[in-house]
Formats: structure tokens, sequence, C-alpha cells
């Protein structure tokens, strides 16, 4: 039986918005360094007979501290954000020796059947299974019922030998008569080697290495016998 899985608080790999959050945090710290010994200087060399204003004084020490609440502020998110991931990654070592869903490369290991579950478009007539290996070379096409049952691909060539040991993508052509409606890469089942930290989230770490988000997971299950 499939369990749909919810994927709030749960991701892999460091994300655009970490990356920009640390960019911004480095940036905030060096003009935080910057605006000190620009003070420092200007209260350095000021004129002693006309010395800076008060008030503007003042004004410039207000900046200063809101600058470095701020980047205290970013610090602190940063070691939170880090605590709540392993948090995260203790919560999935349950899915250890799971199979999960998720667009990922399927591991084929010379026997065992990757599943595959498709997801055509809805006025597709026709749907085409294309097999890529980890090159992105396609090494076969197999035509699929217009069908979002899973399809167990068993790694045989057209001639009933087995492919080579190694990852392989999966894509799904949908088309109505000559008209390609939809090219995606398909969901598989892959079995949850380990869970590891990536940056401040939890990556599911495949049977071929691969590293998938968390996140992306849209569905658990036993793994079948």
């Amino acid at each position: 039986m499939t369990t749909a899985v919810t994927s709030a608080g749960y991701s892999a790999g460091q994300t655009s918005t970490q990356r920009a959050a640390s960019q911004q945090t480095a940036g905030l710290t060096s003009d935080f360094e910057t605006f000190v010994k620009m003070l420092t200087a200007q209260a350095t060399n000021q004129d002693p007979l006309e010395p800076m204003d008060s008030t503007e004084y003042a004004a410039q020490l207000a900046q200063f501290s809101m600058v470095e609440q701020q980047t205290k502020s970013n610090t602190l998110l940063e070691g939170l954000q880090s605590q709540l991931g392993l948090a995260n990654m203790a919560a999935l070592s349950g899915w250890v020796g799971m199979e999960a869903r998720a667009v990922a490369p399927g591991y084929f290991d010379g026997s065992n059947a990757v599943t595959i579950a498709p997801n055509p478009a809805a006025a597709a007539d026709s749907v085409t299974l294309v097999v890529q290996d980890e090159n992105g070379t396609e090494v076969q096409r197999v035509t699929l019922p217009v069908s979002a049952e899973p399809y167990r691909w068993n790694g045989l060539d057209d001639d009933g030998n087995p492919l080579e040991t190694g990852e392989y993508a999966f894509v799904i052509e949908s088309r109505k008569g000559d008209d390609l409606l939809l090219q995606e890469y398909a969901e598989i089942y892959f079995k949850v080697n380990e869970t590891r930290m990536q940056g401040g989230e939890v990556g599911l770490i495949t049977e071929g290495g691969s590293v998938v988000l968390a996140s992306s997971v849209s569905a658990l299950r036993e793994p079948e016998t």
C-alpha cells in the first residue's frame, strides 16, 4: 500500500534561497566592517576647529548599531536552520530501507526491475517511455498504455538481453496523433539507503548513489518482495 507523504520542512541540497541568504550575510558582514573603518577614520581625521556635528555622529552610531544587530540576527538564524536540518534528518532516518517515489534516476542492478510511475497527459492517445543511460543517451523506447498505473521496467533491451548495470533516467512522452503534448521525467520508486545532510537540508541517498531532495518525495511504501 502506498502512503502519501507531506514534504513540509523536508528538503535536501542547498536551495537557491539559502545560497542567497548566505551571500546576503557575507555582504552584511563586509559592509559592517567597512562601516566601522570609515567611522573610525572620520572621527580620527576630523578637523578639531570644525568637529563633527553631534547629531550627525549620533545618526551614524545608530546606523552602526542597526548593521551590527542585523549581522548577529543572520548568524543566529543560520545556526537555528542548521539545528532544524539535523532534527529533520533524525526524523527521516525511519525512511531508510523504505521505497520512496520521486523524479530520480533508477538504479538497475542487472536483474531487479525498476518501478516507474508514469503520469501521461489526459488528452493523450499514445504514451512512450524513453529510457536514457547515465550519459543521457537514449537506449530504449517502450510503448505504454495511456494510464497512470505503475510500470515495471525489467532492464532488457529489445533483443531480451540485460542492459548494463547503472542508473537510468525515464522520460514519458504523451502524444495525440503526431503532436507531442507533454514530455517530462517520470517519478520512480527507489530504495532509500541513507539520509544525509546537504548544507542545512536533508538528502536521500539511492542505491546508485544519487541524492534526491526529501521535499520532492510524493509517496513512501514498504519494499516490494
